[in-house]
């Protein structure tokens, strides 16, 4: 049977005595041959494996259960062991930026041999595939941290070929490249590390809802025959795989509660088991089937709001009679900057139109495709 955890940390395993023993070669080749990149590019390989500790510590965490404090769990424990190691990332990269400022000041020449050349031949070999393994099972398994360590290794298989380039250049013609190398490398390290936070930071601030996931959830709720449609997917993110949120769907006005009660069951059930989504509300939008006034204001209405380009949808229109009022939701594109203004040229459109009527336009959030 499929288990989330179990695969993370067995890629992670894999990651440690990998970098274990590309840091052990690198660090000896490294001391004696006197590379201050070779030695830099050692001790990157330790801090991947460190990464990986962290990520097993992480995925451990996050399978806590619930508790009175925690109700929704230790889920989101993922997302800071990969804000640890976005840090770690960038701590290396300044530590290895002042070390290349040091030995440019203060030379050294390097003492490379063709063993050396052969080991980080292979040390380059190792990462790409390595890092390509863990980033792959990273988006598989919705990894933050995997991820970001199969990034790092992507990484690291630049810096061990740049580092071959500048051993082969100083082997065969003398020229010494090394610490200005490791300047390079350090910036690489750095711009990765920062694109690793800006990613990470993005997810605990909260992200839009995926795409896939929208759509999968709303093809489910809407195979249900009495589901004319479903509209304002809310998902909070309670860990990579925990998610927790409500929806609101558009009904007959003639369903009775008891009717509507089975299908929201029958809906919260399936969707969990189709997703693993929990869904804790389901809101109600009724439609108005039999009365002709309301089909038409609906369609007038819906032309004009559509002629606003800036309009992505009108859902929820319900015509109440008794009491003269017409409301809906309107979604509004985030790209326009004017989202107010836009809502009230339209309100101000409809009234003018139904003079008559009171309404009750809502401007509903974009919060999901």
């Amino acid at each position: 049977m499929y288990n989330r955890e179990s695969e993370i940390i067995r890629v992670s395993i894999i990651g440690i005595v990998s970098n274990v023993m590309l840091a052990t070669f690198k660090f000896l080749i490294g001391l004696i041959s006197n590379s201050i990149a070779i030695v830099l590019d050692a001790v990157n390989n330790l801090s991947d494996a460190l990464s990986s500790i962290i990520t097993i510590v992480g995925t451990k965490l996050a399978l806590k259960q619930p508790d009175k404090k925690h109700p929704f769990g230790h889920g989101r424990i993922e997302y800071l062991t990969a804000l640890i190691i976005s840090i770690l990332v960038i701590y290396a990269g300044i530590t290895f930026l002042e070390e290349s400022v040091k030995k440019i000041i203060n030379p050294q020449t390097p003492n490379y041999s063709m063993f050396s050349l052969i080991i980080i031949m292979v040390a380059v070999i190792v990462k790409l595939i390595l890092g390509m393994y863990v980033k792959k099972m990273g988006k598989k398994l919705n990894s933050g941290s995997l991820v970001n360590s199969g990034i790092d290794a992507l990484t690291d298989a630049v810096i061990s070929f740049t580092t071959l380039v500048s051993a082969m250049l100083f082997l065969f013609f003398k020229i010494s490249l090394e610490a200005y190398l490791a300047v390079i490398i350090s910036i690489v390290i750095l711009k990765s590390g920062y694109e690793m936070i800006r990613e990470t930071l993005s997810r605990i601030l909260g992200e839009r809802i995926d795409s896939d996931i929208a759509h999968n959830v709303k093809l489910t709720v809407n195979s249900f025959k009495e589901v004319r449609g479903s509209y304002d997917l809310m998902l909070n993110n309670y860990g990579p795989d925990t998610y927790l949120g409500s929806i609101h769907i558009e009904v007959s006005d003639t369903m009775k509660a008891d009717e509507i009660d089975t299908l929201t069951r029958k809906i919260t059930e399936k969707v969990l088991k189709q997703h693993n989504v929990i869904l804790s509300a389901i809101g109600i939008y009724s439609f108005n089937t039999s009365d002709k006034q309301a089909l038409k204001i609906r369609n007038d209405i819906n032309k004009i709001v559509h002629s606003h380009k800036e309009v992505l949808q009108m859902h929820g229109f319900y015509f109440n009679k008794n009491e003269n009022v017409i409301q809906f939701d309107l979604i509004i594109d985030y790209d326009i900057k004017h989202r107010n203004v836009i809502y009230n040229q339209i309100c101000d459109e409809i009234k003018h139109y139904y003079p008559e009527y009171k309404f009750n336009i809502a401007l509903d959030i974009d919060a999901s495709d």
